[in-house]
């Protein structure tokens, strides 16, 4: 059972605040764009597909066109409806509704997830990583909420905790960001 209901938890935050930052529910554009950043850092100048679990509006796909380092192949997957019609009319790019905890998902060079997981249970949350690093050609990157907090809402995990996954997956390469945000850290989990 998921911690909370994702399609509520989404709808109103979009109700309240549109189509932003603040819609997909993160503080702000500028901590929003920050995750963005490190991602980018992590990967590879260029790419030739690259799938986005839990695209929500498609934001990463715009910031990183404006930044000049969009795919040349994109691929936006979520199981919301709003998300994914949202996400269409954004980024005129392929859009996916699936449910990555269990469907089948299109193999892509890299995979990445900025926030969808930290609404999930921590089961929810591996097999959300298992089927991504399954359908990676070279990685899948991500951003988690950091700590060992536990919370009525949001997920948090240890680095302790990311390494055992990375162990479990037979993961070659683990890189982990945990220097630019409080409670926050990006793994980059390569094979």
């Amino acid at each position: 059972m998921p911690r909370i209901d994702s399609e509520k938890f989404y709808t109103s935050a979009i109700e309240m605040h549109g189509t932003t930052a603040k819609g997909v529910n993160w503080t702000s554009k500028e901590t929003q764009e920050i995750r963005f950043d490190v991602i980018l850092d992590m990967l590879p100048k260029k790419i030739n597909s690259l799938a986005d679990a839990g695209c929500g509006f498609g934001d990463f796909y715009i910031y990183s066109q404006k930044k000049k380092r969009e795919p040349k192949k994109y691929i936006g997957i979520d199981s919301l409806i709003d998300m994914y019609s949202i996400a269409s009319n954004n980024t005129a790019q392929e859009i996916i509704i699936a449910d990555i905890t269990k469907d089948k998902i299109p193999h892509a060079e890299y995979y990445i997830c900025s926030g969808a997981m930290n609404v999930l249970n921590r089961f929810e949350t591996y097999l959300f990583i298992r089927n991504c690093f399954s359908a990676c050609g070279n990685g899948f990157i991500f951003n988690i909420l950091h700590g060992k907090e536990e919370s009525e809402t949001y997920n948090y995990f240890s680095t302790c905790q990311i390494k055992k996954i990375a162990k479990e997956l037979n993961v070659k390469r683990v890189e982990i960001r945990d220097d630019y945000m409080d409670g926050d850290i990006t793994v980059g989990f390569f094979k």
